[in-house]
């Protein structure tokens, strides 16, 4: 028998990177299939070796150390959920992923973002971060579609200035304290530009738009993988950096109420779901906001859930779009006997984030809401039950629309067993979470707290349910007011979009007319410079002349004399230059060299 502790021990990116550089070599075929089943199996395994230790230092300068392996309580729970889910979607993949440059993609994805969750200093972070951001880009462009294309351009200019705060706020940081450690940062200028930059990758409310912009967008098998990492580093990262800031609890809160209001008004089946990555993200967040060993304990185990339950809905959706090629829920419907394991794995999924007992998205939020009751943040704790209602009519609408509503006209066929066995597994653990969540608070980073929580008190379970049989009894009895329609819903990348197009058009418009202007003025002085000095004898005549000219032109005879002398003397421009003698040249360098003096010094040193 294999001692597995015997085993050396590595960063797991290394082997995501190092299977992403093999890809491009072994075709599309059955060798391809071999090789990702091995790999997904590799990188299960090199995340379940590690134990808590730091290791993978590197100095690059004096008291300057990189370290690309920091594995703790908090760190190996992403770590463990990172990898299993991975594995899933790429078993998921092999029948849809046509392409190998998708699978490189997918692979660096997956891989950064353990690198960042192993990453036990800011730098090394930083540079995960951003090979995250654009690798996930590839996911996106993948799909090969104008839309896509689009999408894919604003969610990189989103995460490029995501990370742009995140290293100012990281270098400010270490100026201040000397410090590249990851952990909690001083009040500040690096404060803010670091809770903005994974502000941005944790989906803030109005930092999210990114999010269900994009997805959507991403092809079958990316979406999936989409759907786990990027928020879900954030909300790692807000966990080290930004424990116990009330603010960012209430923030959570927003996340929560707002991603269900938008999510209620989709028709598309994944834009519906990305939306409630912004809402089950504000649970998480609210739980690192609390602060307490309880709340950080929810925050964590609700990624562990989501992360499970966020995925199999993308998997069951991404394999309805596969058998149908429709993806809204207008034109889906008729599919429970279609595609029945689909369908069974699909409800597994939507009972486990409506937080429905016996399921393990009810074991994390429960938590969460416990955990801002005893911090008496009850506004907080209202604003998640009521956003757990308005994620049960969700998915109550997302089911019924897509499988159970009648449609004889659809055609589809049950999914490839590629993409069964990975949505059967998690649907498994979906439920074993739910009905045994010891398993789950073995690993939770504060174990001992999490195993005096019991979700199952009788007080809050009947709650629990009396609040689900009136949310059902509403949606069935109310259902024509959440019957879905083709309609466009604008969120806040309106307002951008909009402030956009106007600063375009003040780029071209006025801004434009008015260097114009100022092109041509100095065209034109450049034109007198070079006139007058072609002659500047005869030329102070003729502007002398012609100044007289201005001022006399309502007298006469005294202007027709000037305006004659003035047409004479632009007869004879330029002439001949006549001779000065060499005082006077000297002269007159002196008095341009005083005048050039005097702007220097008077305007000069204001500039610098």
């Amino acid at each position: 028998m294999i001692d597995i502790s015997s085993i050396p021990n590595i960063p797991p990116a290394l082997i995501y990177f190092a299977g992403a550089a093999l890809i491009p070599l072994l075709g599309t075929g059955k060798v391809r299939k071999i090789y990702l089943t091995i790999l997904a199996a590799l990188g299960l395994i090199s995340v379940a070796v590690l134990r808590p230790q730091i290791g993978w230092a590197f100095s690059v300068l004096p008291g300057l150390e990189m370290t690309f392996l920091h594995a703790d309580s908090l760190s190996l729970i992403m770590g463990y959920i990172f990898a299993i889910i991975g594995a899933g979607a790429i078993i998921y993949g092999l029948d849809t992923v046509r392409e190998n440059g998708e699978y490189v993609c997918a692979l660096l994805y997956l891989g950064s973002a353990l690198g960042a969750v192993f990453a036990g200093d800011f730098f090394t972070l930083y540079i995960f971060w951003e090979i995250m951001a654009f690798s996930s880009l590839g996911l996106i462009w993948y799909s090969r579609t104008e839309r896509a294309t689009n999408a894919g351009m604003r969610y990189i200019i989103f995460h490029l200035f995501g990370g742009c705060a995140l290293l100012a706020g990281i270098i400010i940081h270490f100026m201040n304290t000397g410090s590249i450690a990851v952990g909690p940062v001083e009040l500040g200028i690096g404060y803010m530009l670091l809770l903005i930059g994974i502000g941005v990758n944790t989906a803030f409310i109005p930092l999210h738009t990114w999010l269900p912009d994009s997805y959507p967008k991403a092809t079958i098998a990316g979406a999936v993988f989409m759907s786990v990492y990027t928020t879900k580093t954030g909300v790692y990262v807000l966990a080290r950096t930004f424990p116990g800031v009330e603010a960012v609890a209430y923030m959570g809160g927003v996340m929560a109420l707002y991603g269900v209001v938008f999510a209620l008004l989709q028709n598309d089946v994944r834009k519906l779901l990305s939306y409630h990555i912004v809402s089950q993200v504000g649970y998480m967040v609210a739980g690192i906001g609390i602060g307490t060993y309880i709340g950080i304990n929810g925050g964590i185990a609700h990624v562990f859930n989501h992360i499970l339950y966020k995925a199999l809905l993308f998997m069951c959706m991404g394999a309805v779009i596969y058998s149908t090629g429709r993806n809204n829920l207008t034109e889906l419907g008729g599919l429970a006997k279609k595609m029945p394991i689909t369908t069974i794995t699909c409800v597994i999924a939507a009972l486990s984030i409506s937080g429905v007992m016996g399921f393990n998205g009810y074991v994390s939020k429960s938590m969460v809401i416990h955990a801002a009751e005893l911090s008496h943040m009850h506004i907080l704790a209202l604003a998640l039950i009521v956003a757990s209602v308005g994620t049960f009519l969700s998915f109550l609408k997302l089911t019924y629309f897509t499988f159970f509503r009648r449609n004889g006209e659809i055609e589809a066929k049950e999914a490839p067993l590629s993409m069964l066995i990975p949505m059967s597994v998690t649907a498994f653990l979906c439920v074993f979470i739910g009905v045994y969540p010891r398993v789950l608070y073995e690993i939770l980073p504060y174990r001992e707290v999490a195993l005096q929580f019991h979700p199952y008190a009788l007080g809050h379970t009947i709650g629990t349910l009396e609040l689900l049989v009136m949310t059902a009894v509403g949606f069935f009895t109310l259902q024509f007011a959440f019957s879905p329609h083709e309609r466009v819903t604008r969120d806040i990348d309106y307002l951008y979009r909009k402030a956009g197009r106007r600063f375009i058009w003040f780029c071209e418009q006025p801004l434009m007319t008015v260097a114009n202007f100022i092109d041509k003025s100095v065209l034109k002085l450049a034109d007198a410079v070079v006139w007058f000095s072609r002659n500047p004898t005869l030329a102070s005549k003729i502007m002398v002349v012609m100044v007289g000219a201005v001022v006399t032109r309502p007298f006469n005879p005294t202007y027709t004399q000037y305006a004659r002398n003035l047409e004479e003397l632009k007869q004879m421009y330029p002439g001949e230059v006549p001779r000065v003698a060499i005082g006077t040249g000297v002269l007159l360098a002196l008095v341009f060299f005083a005048l050039y003096l005097f702007i220097y010094l008077t305007h000069g040193v204001l500039w610098v």
